[in-house]
């Protein structure tokens, strides 16, 4: 597995590389984004740690550069600011998970190891049919999801979120369960991660936000694919 590390700040970096290198990843550590975006463009990555506060191009900007090369790997920010608004941001960009200055080692590899099962699974194929929804084709077999037989291109998190809630249509689903579904880990999320990846959803299926066709809101609930 290969790693991108990006962080100016040279400790960190080198932190991080260590605790990685030592469960067998090789890590590609830079202190500088232009560095940072050479290896992007010349090495296959199975994750991304960007740091978000750096200068020429910031950790979002970056993560803006590998979604539009239709690179889908995992983007996990490091970050010191806490603010809703940032967070929001980086999510829609297209980010996986954030995780905040000063932080636990240990507590970075257990997300780096649980954002690489959730990558390897979405590229793995698995045999099972295809879900029908009014013009929605979900395939999870190879990982598809198409539009009126348009294909929409959903990040592996993204797909993980319609899918769980396609196979569970005419149930309500909590933000709880959905996170713990698809992220396998315990729910301890403050941030809204749900409402914006619900929100970067519908958006690529070109939903009205007012009268969504397809994941509905049930306030204070959670959400829901009608049958």
């Amino acid at each position: 597995m290969n790693i991108l590390v990006l962080d100016d700040e040279k400790e960190i970096a080198d932190l991080v590389e260590v605790y990685l290198k030592n469960e067998n990843y090789n890590v590609y550590k830079t202190y500088d984004s232009k560095s940072a975006l050479e290896i992007i463009d010349t090495t296959k990555l199975d994750i991304a740690i960007l740091d978000v506060m750096i200068s020429e191009k910031n950790g979002f900007e970056i993560c803006k550069y590998i979604r539009e090369k239709n690179l889908n790997f995992p983007v996990i920010f490091l970050t010191a600011k806490i603010d809703f608004q940032d967070k929001i941001e980086g999510l829609t960009l297209g980010g996986d998970d954030y995780i905040t200055k000063p932080f636990n080692p240990l507590e970075l590899v257990a997300r780096v190891k649980s954002a690489i099962r959730r990558y390897t699974k979405y590229n793995e194929k698995q045999e099972e049919n295809s879900i029908y929804i009014n013009g929605l084709e979900i395939n999870e077999r190879t990982h598809t999801c198409k539009l009126y037989e348009k294909e929409i291109d959903l990040t592996p998190l993204e797909f993980e979120i319609l899918l769980y809630l396609a196979k569970n249509r005419g149930e309500v689903i909590s933000s709880e369960e959905l996170f713990e579904k698809v992220w396998k880990e315990k729910y301890l999320d403050s941030n809204n991660t749900i409402m914006v990846h619900i929100r970067r959803i519908r958006e690529k299926l070109k939903e009205n936000t007012r009268e969504p066709k397809f994941i509905k809101t049930v306030w204070g609930v959670g959400y829901k694919i009608e049958k």
